[in-house]
């Protein structure tokens, strides 16, 4: 099912230090899983600023997570491997609802900020690439600003932020599997 960005509808948003994080995104993200729900973290390891969603993967998977989730530091999905990943993902889980998470670029004051979404995401976006969207419902984590000037501004980004959001990812998706 192809999803239509406009169409994308934020349902939650919130700062990852706030101390209703966990709780909200764990509210939020329970309502889109099911059963049959995959989990598909976007990203590399060789960018600090686009390493959240196969942290976020490599975490589920040493904490067991229940869902099937691709895209992990050992075996990242990004833009030179996407539709290769995508088109195993559709012949072996045609019927699964896909949860996406991925790292974003945003205004200033979002940085921090992690968005729940129905609807898809657009990896590469931020950075001026085209590559097919991911998910029926998504997670985003707001890691720098969008500078228009230097889309490698996210190489700046630091790993401490990637790394609290994506725990704070992570333990939202757990709690929420366990509510679900």
């Amino acid at each position: 099912m192809k999803l239509d960005y406009l169409k994308s509808q934020l349902i939650t948003r919130v700062h990852h230090t706030s101390e209703e994080a966990s709780v909200k995104l764990t509210h939020s993200i329970r309502e889109k899983l099911s059963e049959s729900t995959i989990i598909i973290c976007i990203g590399t390891d060789r960018c600090i600023g686009d390493a959240l969603g196969p942290l976020v993967g490599t975490l589920l998977k040493e904490r067991n997570c229940r869902y099937p989730v691709f895209g992990t530091l050992d075996n990242p999905i990004h833009a030179v491997n996407l539709k290769k990943h995508m088109k195993y993902i559709k012949e072996h889980y045609p019927d699964y609802k896909q949860l996406a998470i991925d790292a974003c670029l945003g205004k200033t004051e979002l940085i921090g900020n992690i968005h729940v979404k129905q609807g898809p995401i657009f990896p590469g976006k931020g950075v001026g690439k085209k590559l097919p969207s991911v998910g029926h419902s998504s997670i985003i984590g707001i890691v720098d600003k969008y500078h228009n000037d230097d889309c490698f501004s996210i190489h700046t980004v630091r790993l401490s932020l990637v790394r609290n959001m994506a725990m704070t990812i992570v333990d939202a998706i757990l709690e929420a599997s366990l509510l679900s």
